[in-house]
């Protein structure tokens, strides 16, 4: 890894729709662009994972996501509409701020949800990305979340039961995001909390397939919970916001785009085979498959995946 980014200019950039995103740039400010999207929905920057980037040869970007992190209105209000927070708004965002801070291509680094945020951005605008670099690589089709909200408790049998039994019996059979975002929304903050708890439990459930998991300290802030729970079961009940299956059918936009896709064989809660048919969809992409790497995993392998290939880009202008 490399040293720790430091922060040279932030603000908050008007987006419309009465919000307010906040965006901070590090490292070199004659470097490289590099634009940094984080996962969630609704998780928030980490300018902490800017040590994948070499500060020398990088100028580098992020920005919080319309309703997380520092940007306002924040989300886990329950009075705040969430209707113009969607795909399209965040791929707007993105590129308001490029505009913004002046930068002609960028380089995009996507993990998680941020990837399928990379994808459609460079998708809608290829001709601002010069490279793409994503990690624990989604999609956002109707069968990856249907995969999280009740597939997986083929694997976590005892913790799903537990998640699906957080909502009423009557909605059990339903679609359990739809429910949990009625309970997020509910009146009662005793009920709005609790939905919140168990939403975020199943979250750092599915994701512990790897030896030595520990479990995500965020989830530990009643803040990030309710952030997190409302922007993500959101997203998730309006199929994030995509056609079904958008991101693979325009992978041919991408072409002459390099990019590479870092994935661990052991995320189970994001099953290999979208990283993998999108690399066979794009050419101009190298898929890296870890064998001891899950879903959003922090070990020495994807570190020094993403890194290397961050590396290689660099000295691409």
């Amino acid at each position: 890894m490399h040293p720790t980014m430091q922060a040279h200019a932030e603000g908050m950039l008007d987006v419309g729709d009465g919000h307010q995103v906040f965006w901070q740039v590090g490292g070199n400010p004659d470097g490289k662009p590099a634009v940094v999207l984080h996962g969630g929905p609704g998780s928030g920057s980490a300018p902490g994972a800017a040590r994948v980037f070499d500060p020398a040869r990088y100028r580098i970007v992020f920005l919080d996501q319309r309703g997380c992190g520092r940007s306002t209105p924040n989300a886990g209000d329950p009075t705040v509409d969430l209707s113009t927070n969607t795909t399209d708004h965040l791929v707007a965002d993105v590129e308001r701020l490029r505009e913004h801070l002046g930068v002609d291509r960028w380089l995009v680094l996507g993990a998680s949800w941020g990837s399928s945020l990379a994808l459609a951005y460079a998708q809608r605008h290829p001709r601002r990305v010069s490279e793409l670099v994503l990690f624990s690589v989604t999609l956002g089709t109707r069968r990856d979340v249907e995969w999280i909200l009740r597939d997986m408790g083929r694997v976590f049998p005892a913790e799903w039961a537990r998640f699906r039994d957080g909502v009423p019996p009557a909605d059990r059979d339903g679609c359990l995001a739809d429910a949990y975002a009625r309970l997020l929304a509910d009146s009662d903050p005793a009920v709005r909390e609790r939905a919140a708890r168990d939403w975020c439990a199943w979250e750092d459930t599915h994701v512990t397939t790897v030896p030595g998991y520990r479990p995500d300290e965020r989830y530990a802030d009643p803040e990030f919970r309710m952030v997190f729970a409302r922007l993500v079961t959101h997203y998730w009940r309006h199929g994030c916001f995509l056609d079904d299956g958008e991101l693979l059918r325009g992978a041919h936009r991408l072409s002459g785009i390099p990019g590479v896709l870092v994935h661990g064989r052991l995320d189970i809660s994001s099953p290999a085979d979208g990283p993998w048919q999108l690399a066979q969809a794009w050419p101009d992409a190298r898929l890296v498959l870890l064998d001891a790497d899950g879903h959003g995993s922090r070990g020495p392998d994807m570190v020094a995946a993403v890194t290397a290939a961050l590396d290689e880009f660099a000295a691409v202008r």
